[in-house]
């Protein structure tokens, strides 16, 4: 089997896994899951400044998993919350990134908020763009694989690559967004502005989500470099093709045998008579 045809399945296969991936790790809920121990807070509430209604209507005082779009509460969900049933029959709120809200005002954010939020925003978009490169990718990939072309099939190989950097992307402004609402914004709701009492009994950890989307970004680059083998493999194979092509077209000409002379007879040209004209006598 020609090495083309093998590099070439094994790059569909890792695209094919590389898109399901990074459309579930997009797609789902699961980035974070955030444990609060509500049965030690609730002990110690006469004692902290947190008050028994808002520890029975605040989201943040429950456990609760966070995604892309949504915030879920899989145990208990907050009362005081506007919440609705998510697809997986979870009670769920969305993260509001101010874009689609009339009524959001972002005139009040500090500048720490302004950059966390249009690092959220690009986070998305990024997403959106690297499926967009897929999209086109398949487009050429089936082209190339129909042709046997070999740019074609280098075409989509950059695609794939495009795609692999603005997904890594992405998760690059994933974090950056994590580190700002943990580290730098002081400010409710985020985790620097929770009372003691609530952040010794939270705990947080990346979720399946968060995993799945850098398997499918190391999938995606899989791809890529699989691609471009496919293609060196194809333009190999086509300069073997033509030579071999070429040898079958090569012209053979006959050649007429050569004697020898022996050392006598006249160099022609030969003519019957003389040159002269007649000889007078």
């Amino acid at each position: 089997m020609p090495c083309s045809a093998i590099t070439l399945s094994l790059a569909t296969i890792c695209a094919v896994v590389s898109v399901a991936l990074l459309a579930i790790a997009f797609g789902t809920d699961n980035w974070q899951y955030i444990k609060v121990d509500r049965i030690d807070i609730e002990k110690s509430l006469s004692r902290s400044d947190i008050t028994p209604q808002e520890f029975e209507n605040s989201g943040f005082y429950r456990t609760r998993t966070k995604g892309l779009f949504r915030i879920c509460y899989p145990e208990t969900k907050p009362k005081g919350a506007d919440l609705y049933l998510s697809p997986v029959e979870t009670y769920c709120e969305n993260i509001d990134y101010h874009i689609f809200n009339e009524d959001s005002d972002t005139s009040q954010f500090t500048e720490d908020e302004m950059v966390r939020l249009h690092m959220a925003r690009s986070m998305i978009a990024l997403f959106i763009v690297s499926f967009f490169f897929v999209f086109v990718a398949f487009w050429t990939g089936v082209a190339g694989c129909w042709r046997r072309s070999p740019g074609n099939i280098a075409s989509t190989a950059i695609l794939m690559l495009l795609a692999c950097l603005f997904s890594a992307g992405g998760m690059g402004l994933w974090h950056g967004v994590e580190y700002y609402e943990e580290e730098k914004l002081k400010t409710e709701p985020w985790k620097a502005s929770w009372d003691k009492l609530l952040s010794d009994n939270t705990g947080v950890v990346y979720d399946w989500s968060y995993f799945i989307a850098w398997i499918g970004v190391g999938w995606t680059l899989i791809s890529a470099l699989l691609f471009s083998g496919a293609s060196v493999c194809l333009r190999s194979e086509r300069e073997r093709d033509d030579a071999k092509n070429m040898a079958y077209l090569m012209p053979v000409y006959s050649q007429k045998p050569q004697y020898p002379s022996y050392g006598y007879g006249y160099p022609g040209p030969y003519h019957y008579g003389s040159q002269y004209g007649p000889y007078n006598y």
